[in-house]
């Protein structure tokens, strides 16, 4: 048992110092492609969404971006796999005010955007002003022109939904910004009434690389039913990753 404990252990190191030497080197290429291109990695996923996809089809817009993710440069998006996990909830929950925390790119805020009934909101939000603005111009291209990204951090928008959009609940909440970030604002959601009795939030990237803190709420706080979708790293096959998935209960 000693034994296969350390073999376990061994291989978790490796795989952690691979995907570090991964990221390592990728970083670099991406240093070296923004000095060449005078354009940041997401600018050039615009470019070339901007040439190869289909204006006004959101499903172009997100096989093209996948396309670039997967073969040419590789950006933190959801992805299709667990981007399909999203799309069943959504299907099921028919929220009407959705939540987004950490746009990126727009590629999660158009998957959304697509799946949500008539009449429904969806409120984004990114911390990174430049990133802000290419994930308003993905969402545009998709042909959403409702639909707006917010450019500021999280823990200053989160207090001022109830009073800057109205809002008495949320029925849906997507998390995939900083993982450092989870729990404070999930705390900051529970805090604000805006979570009601059923209300779903889906977080991403809960075991690759990580939030245990979030987690570790989750589960003492008794205030949701909740599980891991167990998935792979978006656009990686060797990586597991998971999503969790909470649905409010309330105080009991």
């Amino acid at each position: 048992i000693v034994y296969v404990y350390l073999a376990v252990c061994l291989c978790t190191t490796l795989i952690v110092y691979v995907y570090l030497a991964v990221c390592l080197c990728t970083t670099l290429i991406v240093m070296w492609y923004d000095c060449t291109t005078g354009l940041s990695r997401e600018e050039r996923a615009f470019q070339y969404v901007l040439t190869h996809a289909i204006p006004g089809d959101p499903e172009s817009i997100l096989e093209t971006f996948d396309l670039w993710c997967s073969k040419v440069e590789f950006i933190s998006n959801i992805g299709p796999k667990k981007g399909k996990i999203m799309d069943r909830m959504l299907s099921e929950h028919c929220p009407l005010t959705v939540l987004e925390l950490g746009s990126h790119c727009g590629y999660s805020t158009v998957r959304i955007a697509r799946a949500l009934p008539l009449g429904a909101r969806l409120y984004s939000v990114e911390m990174d002003a430049i990133n802000a603005a290419i994930a308003e111009k993905i969402i545009r291209l998709a042909g959403f022109d409702d639909d707006t990204v917010r450019a500021d951090p999280s823990d200053e928008v989160i207090p001022r939904l109830r009073a800057d959009y109205g809002l008495e609940r949320l029925d849906f909440v997507f998390m995939d910004h900083w993982k450092k970030c989870y729990r404070p604002d999930l705390q900051a959601l529970e805090g604000s009434g805006l979570l009601g009795k059923g209300s779903v939030v889906l977080a991403d990237n809960v075991l690759f690389p990580g939030a245990p803190n979030f987690l570790r709420h989750v589960r003492k706080s008794g205030l949701y039913e909740w599980k891991i979708h167990r998935a792979t790293l978006e656009y990686s096959k060797g990586i597991r990753d998971g999503m969790a998935e909470l649905v409010y209960q309330g105080i009991k």
